[in-house]
């Protein structure tokens, strides 16, 4: 959701998603594209039937986080690749959940590849195309002041329950949860909202069992590093999510 007002009718396009208001008041349609990006949108492809698999899939889990307790801004599925949600002013935060070493935490720590993290690791990045999404300090976070401490507090005791969850959620679908991403914004009575999406756009996945390091992976680091099947894998991902 962006950050600022939006006029009625007018639409707002991110690298995968398109958001527009509805003819109802608070409520928003997000269209899921098929339009995939890598390392900060300098590498650009097509997933082919990605907007249909990550919207179901954030779909089923937005419904199965609500039944945890954890508030979301789903409201339903209106189509294949479309869902509604309600409107919220998001913080300009990604908080990623690490529950293996993988990705940018290896590269920047020489953390070997896989390596589990006891406890997870939670950490806050600037949702800033334009800076690159830096990992932010909580003294950097203080000083944009981007969040409360309050906030905070509670975006990481949620990113920690969520985590909890969907690890539970995955095992049980024979797959391993290695990290991921969440926005999360707030409604206009100041409770902190989960937003986004959740799926193999967003999710560092792993194949429980699977000892190859390049057949386990079924996520976005297919895209990313030209492992090829990325579809197959999306796929593989929806079916046993909603077999599950």
């Amino acid at each position: 959701m962006p950050n600022s007002p939006i006029a009625p009718g007018t639409p707002y396009e991110g690298k995968a998603k398109i958001l527009t208001p509805t003819a109802t008041p608070g409520i928003w349609q997000i269209f899921f594209k098929d339009d995939a990006t890598a390392f900060n949108a300098q590498k650009r492809g097509e997933i082919r039937g990605k907007g249909e698999i990550n919207c179901t899939i954030s779909s089923h889990l937005f419904q199965f986080l609500e039944h945890q307790g954890i508030p979301t801004h789903f409201v339903r599925q209106t189509a294949p690749n479309c869902m509604e949600v309600h409107a919220l002013t998001m913080f300009a935060l990604e908080v990623v959940v690490r529950n293996r070493a993988a990705g940018s935490l290896c590269r920047e720590t020489g953390l070997p590849l896989g390596l589990e993290l006891a406890p997870p690791l939670v950490e806050f990045y600037y949702k800033n195309d334009a800076l690159g999404d830096p990992l932010l300090t909580p003294d950097r976070l203080r000083l944009l002041n981007l969040a409360t401490p309050q906030q905070v507090q509670t975006l990481t005791e949620m990113a920690q329950q969520i985590n909890g969850h969907l690890c539970r959620f995955f095992a049980e679908c024979g797959i391993l949860l290695i990290d991921f991403k969440l926005e999360f914004g707030w409604n206009d009575h100041g409770q902190v909202i989960l937003a986004d999406e959740i799926s193999p756009d967003t999710c560092r996945l792993w194949l429980a069992g699977e000892s190859d390091p390049v057949q386990r992976v079924v996520d976005k680091d297919r895209f990313r590093h030209d492992l090829g099947g990325v579809e197959s894998a999306y796929q593989l991902v929806l079916e046993r999510v909603l077999r599950r």
